[in-house]
């Protein structure tokens, strides 16, 4: 049994053969279903002039991936502060708060996700290129949210009284600690950065003080993972994100590749070394193996989620990964239903059914 929630990131990857159009509808697809399987979340991740990720504009693909889906929490991971004015997001999610209480969670990060030229572009004054001003730019969103300390005097209509769940995110220190003073969720990158997942949690936590958001540490990893029916199938299915990452590193951010093409690739020896980087730490193989790798990451991690990130070709190959899982965490082979993490997510669905709001403050319910 996987004793933790799981949830869902997804990044809308667009393949070599289809279009940003098909990855949004598959992005949908894959939401729907793991509404139904009973995962917790389903976020999407910002990024820009990245021709094979269609997530760009979070906002607007939360709303109809809400509009879609009934109980799974819907966010974002991340809209970056660094590109976008705390106004801005404070009336986004502000509606999509509005619109479907008690099931938003604004994952807000400090780093731009793009290059500094689509960034400027973006925010359109090189302020907005400058972390240093992300704590100011974060209690002035905060401010809008619920109305105190608003040094701006400016009202956000329909943020104001609308505030989602706040979480911090990232992959480093700072966020980490951030969150930690500010009593905050927090969620780390392990996907892309596992060498600093047992530090930067260690900061988060010993940084960590009560607040009326919450009142002990909670802290989410996301772990690139694939499942398939064999060890040998996921491990062909991964080759699309070997090569992606390959060809990241190399200043190439091209579409997906096939399972095919990237299998032909011809790696280089530092290449190989670096495809197999990508999945080092992380959860890749049978329902069986990937189900001991999360169950590894989650003792040594102390995570209270885990949230899996599945970069495959097929959204059928997709899909069936994250049924797989459902059916292995639940310990029911077969069933396709998550046993413990539905449980654990009763409470917020019945609230958002009823139209309600958990009464743990502005944030959202404390987990």
């Amino acid at each position: 049994m996987i004793d933790v929630p799981l949830s869902v990131l997804d990044v809308a990857p667009v393949a070599a053969a289809g279009s940003p159009a098909e990855a949004l509808r598959h992005t949908t697809a894959l939401a729907v279903r793991a509404d139904e399987l009973g995962y917790r979340r389903f976020w999407v991740a910002e990024h820009h002039n990245t021709p094979w990720v269609a997530s760009s504009a979070p906002a607007v693909l939360i709303a109809h991936l809400a509009a879609s889906t009934s109980t799974i929490r819907v966010g974002s991971a991340v809209v970056s502060l660094t590109n976008h004015a705390p106004l801005a997001v404070a009336e986004q999610f502000g509606t999509l708060e509005a619109l479907h209480p008690g099931r938003v969670d604004l994952g807000l990060g400090r780093t731009s996700g793009t290059d500094r030229v689509t960034a400027l572009a973006l925010r359109r004054t090189k302020e907005g290129l400058s972390a240093e001003k992300y704590p100011q730019e974060l209690d002035d969103l905060i401010g809008y949210f619920t109305g105190r300390e608003n040094r701006l005097r400016i009202t956000a209509v329909p943020g104001l009284g609308n505030m989602p769940k706040i979480w911090l995110l990232g992959s480093g220190g700072f966020s980490a600690q951030l969150a930690g003073l500010l009593g905050l969720p927090f969620g780390f990158a392990h996907h892309f950065s596992a060498a600093n997942t047992l530090p930067a949690l260690d900061l988060y936590r010993q940084s960590f003080r009560p607040s009326e958001y919450l009142d002990k540490p909670y802290a989410i990893v996301s772990v690139n993972t694939i499942c398939a029916d064999t060890d040998e199938r996921a491990e062909y299915l991964a080759g699309p994100a070997m090569l992606s990452s390959v060809r990241i590193r190399a200043g190439r951010a091209e579409l997906l590749a096939s399972p095919e093409e990237a299998a032909r690739y011809p790696y280089t020896p530092q290449e190989r070394e670096l495809a197999r980087q990508r999945f080092e730490g992380q959860a890749l193989g049978s329902p069986e193996t990937v189900a001991r790798q999360l169950a590894e990451l989650r003792k040594r991690t102390g995570a209270d989620e885990l949230m899996l990130t599945t970069q495959v070709y097929d959204i059928k190959d997709r899909i069936r990964s994250f049924e797989l899982i459902a059916e292995q965490a639940a310990g029911q082979p077969g069933q396709g239903r998550l046993g413990v993490v539905g449980e654990d997510r009763d409470r917020e669905a019945d609230l958002a059914a009823e139209g309600g709001r958990a009464p743990a403050g502005p944030v959202g319910p404390a987990e």
